[in-house]
């Protein structure tokens, strides 16, 4: 069970985000409370003509599934969270809807494809259609509380257009220790502010929330666990379905890019707890807390495990490695779908990478 904390509180009282002018590094403002910054992006739907099942379809719900055109050309695409909604009546089509994470194929283009989860293939179609939903209002992104730094200042005294038009930002988000967590690049363009209610000189900015991808719902209860601060106990993320494993890595990831590490000296013992890894997420969260112990970053994909292989990351070439339950991962990992729909082991290929890297592995 992941603790739950109030949504953006900072009990003592420091900025918590910081909104960053990218191009030259200016502050905006800093303020302790966002609102908007969670919720429900635009969702792909698709109905699929001709759907022949090789799984049930129940078990897609929360799912990242690929799907793969039989045009080469075209190249799969994917959609997180992605959701059945079931055979339509008295027809042959399925309804699909999830977040469109890539880009998909040509407006316009319908034809066969097949659909799988990077394990199995779960069914095929002989043509599909992209439902476009109606137009939605998004939400603003509002600052609340924010103390605006004197170019933001200068911008609401002018109050044009172009003034206001803010452009490339990054919202620089810490948790409650004050250490940077992860941050939102974003579009600013404001829409409006008034004074706020949390202190003299401070403002609510409000932000076209169009121009901004808020986090997945289903993300708020990692995202609230990191922002109180990093774990300090291997395997809190144990609990997670694989849809959260991902938001937890993500944040693994972004905050441990950020961080500077001391890298252990030549010659050290690692221990991985293998019993959780039951999903391509759950492997790197692993990885990176048998490296770099609770909410450690050691990896998030083959590539990037290599990367971190050269240093930098915690570890210096050549090092040992005790799996244990290896046989978990085995069981889950070894037969997987690339995005493409071709089979490989990647349970083997992460045992290369690892020995390419001089990180010995027992597995036990």
């Amino acid at each position: 069970m992941i603790p739950t904390v109030h949504e953006d509180e900072d009990r003592r009282g420091r900025p918590r985000y910081t909104l960053v002018e990218t191009e030259h590094g200016h502050v905006w403002g800093d303020c302790a409370e966002v609102a908007g910054l969670f919720g429900n992006s635009q969702r792909g739907t698709y109905e699929l003509f001709g759907w022949v099942p090789s799984a049930d379809v129940r078990d897609w719900v929360g799912s990242r599934v690929w799907l793969v055109p039989e045009d080469e050309e075209l190249g799969p695409w994917l959609l997180a969270d992605a959701e059945s909604l079931g055979r339509l009546p008295r027809l042959d089509s399925l309804v699909l809807t999830g977040l469109d994470d890539y880009e998909g194929p040509s407006e316009g283009h319908t034809g066969p494809l097949r659909v799988h989860d990077g394990r199995r293939w779960l069914g095929s179609c002989r043509e599909f259609v992209r439902i476009l939903p109606p137009e939605q209002a998004a939400p603003p992104l509002v600052l609340r509380g924010l103390a605006p730094g004197e170019q933001l200042r200068t911008a609401l005294a002018k109050g044009t257009r172009r003034a206001l038009d803010l452009e490339e930002a990054a919202l620089e988000i810490r948790d409650d220790h004050g250490a940077p967590l992860t941050e939102r690049i974003l579009w600013t363009r404001v829409s409006a502010w008034r004074p706020s209610p949390y202190g003299t000189d401070l403002i609510d900015l409000e932000l076209d929330g169009q121009l901004f991808t808020p986090v997945p719902e289903y993300a708020r209860p990692v995202w609230q666990r990191w922002l109180a601060g990093p774990p300090d106990t291997p395997g809190a993320w144990a609990t997670c379905d694989t849809r959260r494993r991902e938001a937890w890595l993500d944040l693994v990831r972004e905050r441990g890019c950020q961080r500077v590490r001391r890298d252990r000296p030549a010659g050290h013992a690692y221990e991985l707890d293998g019993r959780h890894i039951t999903d391509v997420p759950g492997l790197y969260l692993a990885l990176g807390e048998a490296v770099n112990g609770p909410g450690g970053y050691f990896g998030g994909c083959l590539d990037a495990l290599d990367d971190c292989l050269l240093g930098s990351f915690g570890y210096t070439a050549p090092a040992t490695l005790l799996w244990r339950d290896a046989e978990t991962a085995r069981a889950h990992l070894s037969e997987a779908l690339t995005p493409d729909g071709r089979p490989y082991d990647l349970f083997a290929e992460v045992l290369d990478v690892l020995a390419a890297g001089a990180m010995h592995v027992t597995l036990a």
